[in-house]
This record gives structure tokens, sequence and C-alpha cells, in this order.
């Protein structure tokens, strides 16, 4: 995999021309921003184009406009954006810069053949909005925070783009184990990229299989769809296991958030 040609394809097609569900992607001379239509979730900028000279002028821009649709925003940052100090100014912006993640890929006509076997947990795919509770305890049993975007923003995605979202959960004794979904950029898109999330297993039910096994599933339906890549924002659990199966680093990011102060 040649690593910079691999870093132009995700420019172009993850951050540049990304289109997510239920979210507007507004495009300005300087960045790229995506505006939640649900009131639990969050906007963000995914891609930047800033110098040394307009940076601080373009951040205190996007806090104003944030603040000004009453929405927090995550600017996600990466370590070949430019300013080379853009995380730094961000975090003097009043922005909280969380825990690195490592942007991963998978070439899918270079994966260990134990990917394509038969996946033997119970795996299911949601597709029925009232189930998406169970992602809901995962994902606040996992992370103990209030997880209700879970039901907002994969229940719309199953409602109005249920082409472009994937969505499954393991189970283990009857009891939700493990979940996460997967992306797909719309039908007009030439992407090679599918994206995987979620990806969260509670502690007891970990160690057996399950994150392999979601894995599994979400690579074999983007075969099957006819997508060359995978790429994960991998947390640093998640990272070994996916280096295992082929998923090469490409980039580091860091999310940097934003809780927009409201006028009086």
């Amino acid at each position: 995999m040649d690593k910079a040609e691999i870093i132009a394809l995700f420019d172009r097609y993850e951050r540049q021309q990304a289109e997510y569900p239920g979210m507007q992607r507004e495009v300005t001379p300087a960045v790229i921003r995506h505006l939640a239509a649900s009131p639990s979730a969050e906007g963000m900028i995914i891609y930047s184009q800033l110098t040394e000279a307009n940076a601080n002028d373009v951040i205190r821009e996007q806090i104003r406009y944030f603040e000004g649709i009453g929405q927090d925003f995550e600017w996600k940052t990466y370590d070949y954006d430019q300013p080379a100090d853009l995380k730094e100014r961000l975090r003097a912006h009043g922005f909280t810069v969380e825990e690195a993640e490592s942007i991963v890929v998978l070439d899918l006509q270079h994966v260990p053949e134990s990917l394509w076997q038969p996946v033997t947990h119970r795996i299911e795919r949601i597709t029925d909005p009232s189930k998406l509770v169970d992602i809901q305890h995962i994902e606040e049993t996992v992370w103990n925070e209030d997880s209700a975007w879970v039901v907002d923003y994969l229940g719309s995605a199953l409602r109005d783009f249920a082409d472009q979202m994937s969505i499954y959960t393991a189970y283990v004794d009857g009891q939700p184990a493990s979940a996460a979904w997967i992306y797909f950029p719309p039908a007009n898109s030439d992407s090679p990229f599918a994206s995987l999330w979620g990806g969260s297993t509670i502690s007891t039910y970990r160690k057996q299989g399950l994150y392999t096994g979601l894995l599994a599933v979400r690579a074999q339906e983007a075969r099957a769809r006819g997508f060359q890549y995978l790429t994960v924002d991998a947390s640093p659990m998640s990272r070994p296991i996916l280096e295992k199966f082929g998923f090469e680093r490409i980039a580091t990011s860091w999310p940097c958030k934003r809780e927009v102060q409201l006028k009086s």
C-alpha cells in the first residue's frame, strides 16, 4: 500500500467529498463542515485548508458560526494538516483535545482468509429502529455516558438512508453484548471507501471474538458491494486487532471538541 497515494484518496473521498446521513454539508473557502439535524448530536469540521496567517481568524469564525446556530461541534485534525500546530491553536481557543486515534485502512484485496469465513457468533443486522435500544445499552455500559444519540442518529439512518448504513449487534445468551456499524457513501459517489464505526463490547463479553465477528460481517458486506478499502478511526484498544487483519496506519487524528457559548 502506497501511503501517500492512500492519504490522497482518503482526503478526497473521506474528508473533502464525504456526506453523512442526517447531516447538512457546507463548503467554505477554508473548511468543510457538517451540521447535525438531531438536537442531541453535534456538528463537525472534517477538512480545512488553513495557513499560518489565517488559521486563528478561521478558528474564531467557526466558533462564532456554531454559536450562532447553538450547536456543539468537533474539529477533526490530522497529523499532516496545516499549519502544523493546528491542534494546539484549537486548544488555545477553548477546544478540548481528546485521545489520539489511528486512521487505519485495509485493502480488501489483501485480507487473511479467516476474515471471509462464516461467522459463528449470533450477530444480527438491525433493521427495526426499536432494537436500537440494545445498542444504546451497550454504548452506555461501555462508556458510562448518555448515549441517546444512538437511537436518534442510527434511527434516522435506518429510516432515511437504509442503503448507506448497516448496523449489527452481537448477542450472547440472548443479551446484547457488542455493536458496530458500517457506512457506505451515496450511490452516486465513486468512493472506494467504506468506513467502520462503533465496535463497542461490554467488558464481561470481551475476548470471545465478538469484535472480530463484527469486523468479518462488515468486511464481507463491503466486498460484496464492490468496495476496495475499509477505513477505521481506531482507538488504542482496537488498533492491534485491526492490524492483525492487515489494516495499516496512514495517519493520527485528534477529535477537538468545542461546546458553544450561547448568547443570553
